[in-house]
């Protein structure tokens, strides 16, 4: 199979967002990025999100969207996110977490599946994928099995997919490379995150990951996008994006 295609979440220079968004958008454009992956649009309307993108040569096929879990108008405000991603022409439309128990019981997890299986079908009935990004917390054990295989077994495939973040698969005790097979046709995108020993992310390949490992499995399954994320950093953020991206195009990924 072909090489997925790599770009980057946003989130990863979010500092700078928050500042100048669509100028950030240009940025990452002249960095050499073609796709970006969003998390939050600072105010702007669709329109000009889209016109930003298109402007910087860049692709959007997903973004992370938050449910409001813990509101009673999670419903409602579902609804406007997924009017805003058809505006914008999203894809894919992924909740980036969930805020499960700390020590949670199986009664907590089916209550996580059973809202992103509603989520899943608003979402789905208006014509997105909908898809959920682990962290390290959904692989627990519960009853003898992993947080994250409960709701991957729970909900259909055809209503959610899995956006492996291959760090925090790692850092949760699993192989990012057996995940990635494991779930083969379910995972059309993951993150590429690295980790260092103590814990903080760094730049991919100066962590823990078996990167060799982890792509070959990306490559061989079928995965779509690789998503390069990363939230703390040893230089600025939009340096650690060119360096992301420089270690990629080193191995003719882009």
């Amino acid at each position: 199979m072909s090489k997925p295609q790599v770009g980057i979440q946003l989130y990863s220079v979010r500092d700078r967002s928050a500042n100048d968004f669509l100028g950030t958008i240009r940025e990452i454009g002249e960095i050499g990025y073609r796709n970006v992956e969003l998390a939050g649009y600072y105010g702007h309307s669709a329109k000009e999100v889209r016109q930003a993108l298109e402007a910087a040569g860049l692709n959007a096929p997903s973004a992370h969207v938050g449910l409001t879990v813990n509101d009673a108008a999670i419903w409602d405000n579902l609804k406007q996110q997924v009017e805003y991603s058809l505006e914008l022409g999203l894809k894919r439309f992924i909740v980036p977490a969930y805020p499960l128990a700390e020590s949670p019981t199986l009664d907590d997890v089916y209550k996580m599946a059973d809202t992103l299986e509603q989520a899943a079908r608003i979402v789905t009935e208006a014509g997105l994928a909908f898809g959920y990004h682990n962290h390290a917390f959904e692989f627990k054990s519960v009853e003898g099995k992993l947080v994250i295989d409960h709701i991957l077994e729970r909900v259909p495939a055809e209503l959610l997919f899995a956006e492996f973040d291959l760090g925090w698969v790692k850092v949760g005790g699993q192989d990012p490379a057996a995940y990635v097979r494991k779930y083969a046709g379910r995972v059309p995108v993951v993150h590429a995150k690295d980790f260092k020993e103590d814990g903080t992310d760094t730049e991919i390949g100066k962590g823990s990951v078996d990167w060799d490992s982890a792509l070959a499995a990306c490559e061989s399954t079928g995965v779509e996008y690789v998503i390069i994320e990363q939230e703390r950093y040893d230089v600025s953020s939009l340096e650690s994006a060119k360096l992301n991206f420089a270690w990629f195009k080193e191995r003719g990924w882009v």
